[in-house]
């Protein structure tokens, strides 16, 4: 079995869903206190073992490049201010890992984002990152839905529970368990964004990372829109389910969708507060505006 070393980050999305923000910006460079969201996407990947990425973009996501890339002139003057720390911070995200861009010229949907993928991915397995999703916790996400590949010699999807209401935004997932605790499952079918109760596999949903084995590309390539008249990665994961299996990981990290309004303000309170330079001092601002309300 290959070892998994890839992965994709699909930001392409055009963000309406937090305009006007994303006007002007990537919704994938809007930070978390003083980091942008796809930096901690990257973050994760990287300490998961990954180190060749492929960030698939779209017209105006130059910006996501210009963090990824060094800047010298910046660095200079750190150097020359003698500001050692915050230039090892910045020369540090140019030195992650090997990271390209391909531009998705169509907007399809996340399926055909993916796609785009294939020369970068040859033969090989390699990891999705959704770039909407920040997965924060002790454990890299991405390492653990690498562990159950490595374990199961399945595809695998990350998965968590949400509500009766929430369901039919996601995907929906018919899932057994296979370990004691209760967070790794055998997953037989799906289908995206269920119209009515009867189609709801249960309420476990896909939720920002998978693990995929190159096959998928030849099911992509005949895959129909489905879902908002878009190529749906889950659509062609049902296929790849249905014929050869795939494993489920109910990651432990907790998820923000940066593609959300509340989503965005939870993660940045929610990273404050336990931020080296900020967290005391923020917990007491909290604290105290709290006590207000």
């Amino acid at each position: 079995m290959r070892k998994v070393t890839k992965a994709v980050i699909p930001a392409a999305g055009l963000g309406t869903r937090v305009l006007p923000a994303t006007k002007a910006m990537p919704k994938e460079m809007l930070p978390i206190v003083d980091k942008p969201a796809i930096q901690y996407i990257v973050e994760e990947a990287v300490k998961s073992g990954i180190t060749d990425i492929l960030i698939i973009t779209n017209r105006g996501k130059g910006l996501i490049e210009d963090h990824f890339d060094r800047a010298p002139e910046l660095e200079e003057r750190l150097l020359a201010a003698n500001k050692l720390e915050i230039y090892d911070q910045v020369k540090y995200i140019s030195s992650l890992a090997n990271i390209y861009f391909v531009r998705q010229k169509e907007t399809k949907g996340l399926g055909h984002a993916v796609n785009c993928a294939r020369t970068f991915v040859s033969n090989e397995p390699f990891a999705v990152l959704y770039g909407d999703d920040v997965i924060i916790g002790e454990i890299p996400a991405c390492a653990e839905l690498i562990k159950a590949y490595q374990d199961y010699g399945k595809a695998v999807v990350g998965v968590k529970q949400v509500s009766e209401e929430q369901i039919y935004q996601y995907s929906s997932l018919k899932v057994e368990p296979i370990d004691n605790q209760g967070h790794i499952f055998n997953c037989t079918d799906m289908i995206e964004k269920p119209k009515s109760k009867k189609e709801v596999l249960s309420l476990y949903s896909i939720l920002g990372r998978c693990i995929l084995t190159p096959d998928i590309f030849d099911i992509l390539d005949r895959t129909t829109p489905g879902a908002g008249g878009e190529i749906q990665l889950t659509d062609a994961m049902r296929e790849l389910c249905k014929t050869k299996g795939m494993t489920a990981v109910s990651y432990s990290g907790k998820r923000y969708d940066m593609g959300n309004k509340l989503g965005i303000m939870q993660a940045a309170v929610e990273v404050s507060v336990n931020h080296p330079e900020i967290g005391e001092e923020f917990k007491k601002y909290i604290k105290d505006f709290a006590s207000k309300l």
